[in-house]
């Protein structure tokens, strides 16, 4: 069968020269090409996403004018033996894959595909017989369509060059180059550039320094005692001054006659304009900068909120630093969140437009209010029903919620009944309960029916499991415009699980989605202390 306008055995030359040798993969990636490309007008502009990065692109540039090169050609790492060919305009197209029902047909091509023999025991003169005898009837063809972000080709972005290794980069790559964030492939490059941005500053002697400004604050530290600032910045020092400085170690120091041009950013001065872009609503700080930081504080009760992303490309960025409590964390009025500065004295004017830059618009820290909650809860259960255990999930869910400033509007216990449960969820939502809680029937008995029964009562954009434990089987969701949360019967033995990370978020207006879900699972095995101590613990952080 041949491939195109070619004949097999002419494409396997194609291929030898193009990819070094003839590779099997390379052969089927030609049929499939062409099995989409013949699917087009023969004047249609299309591009190509592929699917895995052996062999494919190859058929691809081989057989289209699509190229990594020319960004006609995308390739997305799914890991899966398959190519789209699509209108460039419309995004609507082909897709061919390998379709592992009909390969079962082939054994040579199925034992090669699949890995199941090494290849100095496959017989290559039977395979490619095979290969060519199969053509694109081993493929499955579908009609797609690109997501839009696909379509198209952006703007070139800015050029910009790295402060850290001084090579040339695109700007859009973040505050630094890719390769100094981390991505670089070398274990080592000889005679690599590594910039030491600093301005040259003249030291005199502390004893000389009588009358003169301190250039910045100097720290005095006495262990297990005390740690602060012996002098300040701009502080005219005196003859008592040299007698503290040199308690301290201090014999040569920095004073404003020898401070630098305006090229430079003088510490205190760049962290007042990077806390001023950081802090959001609910967070407040000193502006007076001492020993060259700035710290922030939660101006009311309530959840911090952190702009995680924007967290990474501040700290990225040279010579600069925010230090945060952990996302989601309960803040008192009056706690510490985070803490920011400019770690040498002097910052360069350059890279300290590139911190604001991975700053962003901000902020990056924001105290959330918690809602006051309108709660209903709803206990499921025929034994705590008919009354044959006491209910306990009641006072712990309402323990809970009550600590957190919200009502307890209804509750109710049912039996493991699907319609009786929907029947309850329905009459606390006619009641005006904007968050249900629902406990127990969460699992995977036969008799737990929680799950189904919410479904019944409109339960919408649920998601079922959390990666947290305990707690797993923990539910979030929405019902009209209520908030519904599914508390496993786990809850009833430990102090703490899912429920008590999950339930903030919820309160402070925060829309959960998977990956948000998914993120929960670094810090979110419980040790079981004996005695509990969250949340001054690692659990869900």
């Amino acid at each position: 069968m041949n491939i195109g306008q070619y004949t097999f055995e002419e494409f396997k030359q194609k291929a030898k020269e193009f990819h070094g040798y003839p590779a099997p993969g390379l052969l089927i990636g030609g049929y499939m090409v062409e099995a989409a490309k013949a699917r087009f007008p023969e004047d249609a502009l299309i591009e190509a996403m592929v699917e895995s990065g052996k062999c494919l692109p190859d058929a691809v540039q081989i057989l289209t004018l699509c190229s990594v090169g020319n960004n006609w050609m995308k390739i997305k790492l799914l890991g899966r033996y398959a190519v789209s060919l699509y209108d460039k305009f419309t995004g609507q197209g082909f897709r061919v894959a390998i379709d592992q029902k009909k390969l079962e047909k082939w054994p040579e091509i199925y034992g090669w595909f699949m890995k199941l023999k090494p290849k100095a025991e496959q017989d290559t003169d039977k395979l490619f017989a095979e290969i060519e005898a199969a053509g694109d009837t081993i493929c499955s063809i579908r009609p797609i369509t690109i997501d839009k972000r696909y379509l198209g080709h952006g703007h070139m972005s800015a050029i910009d060059v790295c402060p850290v290794c001084a090579e040339a980069y695109p700007s859009s790559d973040g505050a630094i180059c890719r390769g100094c964030q981390g991505e670089a492939p070398y274990a080592s490059i000889e005679n690599a550039i590594c910039t030491d941005d600093a301005p040259q500053l003249v030291s005199v002697p502390v004893e000389k320094s009588v009358g003169k400004q301190a250039l910045h604050d100097m720290t005095g530290i006495v262990p297990g005692e005390s740690k602060g600032p012996v002098s300040k910045a701009d502080q005219t020092l005196d003859i008592g001054d040299v007698c503290r400085l040199q308690r301290i170690g201090k014999y040569n120091i920095f004073v404003k006659d020898n401070a630098p041009g305006d090229e430079w950013v003088h510490e205190n001065d760049a962290v007042k304009t990077f806390a001023k872009r950081m802090a959001g609503d609910g967070i407040t700080y000193d502006p007076d900068p001492e020993e060259g930081k700035i710290n922030f504080y939660a101006d009311r009760t309530g959840m911090l909120s952190i702009d995680l992303e924007a967290l990474s490309r501040f700290n990225l960025s040279p010579d600069v630093m925010l230090a945060t409590r952990h996302d989601g964390s309960l803040m008192p009025k009056g706690k510490g969140v985070a803490g920011t500065r400019s770690i040498p004295l002097y910052i360069s004017r350059d890279r300290f437009s590139r911190a604001l830059t991975a700053l962003g618009q901000g902020p990056i820290l924001e105290i959330q209010p918690l809602r006051k909650a309108k709660v209903g809860i709803l206990v499921t259960g025929t034994e705590v029903f008919q009354g044959l255990i006491e209910d306990k999930f009641i006072p712990i869910i309402s323990s809970k919620v009550i600590k957190l400033d919200c009502e307890v509007t209804r509750t109710d216990i049912v039996p493991d009944t699907r319609d009786m449960i929907t029947k309850s969820a329905t009459a606390m939502l006619d009641a005006g309960c904007d968050l249900i809680i629902t406990t127990a029937g969460m699992s995977v008995d036969p008799d737990d029916v929680t799950r189904a029964a919410l479904v019944d009562a409109g339960l919408k954009n649920d998601l079922y499991g959390v990666p947290m434990l305990p707690g797993t089987m923990t539910l979030v969701g929405t019902i009209r415009n209520a908030q519904i949360i599914g508390v496993p019967a786990c809850a009833l033995f430990y102090k703490t699980t899912a429920f008590d990370i999950v339930l903030p978020r919820l309160l402070a207006g925060q829309t959960l989605t998977r990956k948000d879900l998914a993120k929960l699972g670094e810090g979110g095995f419980c040790m079981n202390c004996k005695t509990c101590s969250f949340p001054k613990c690692p659990f869900g952080k």
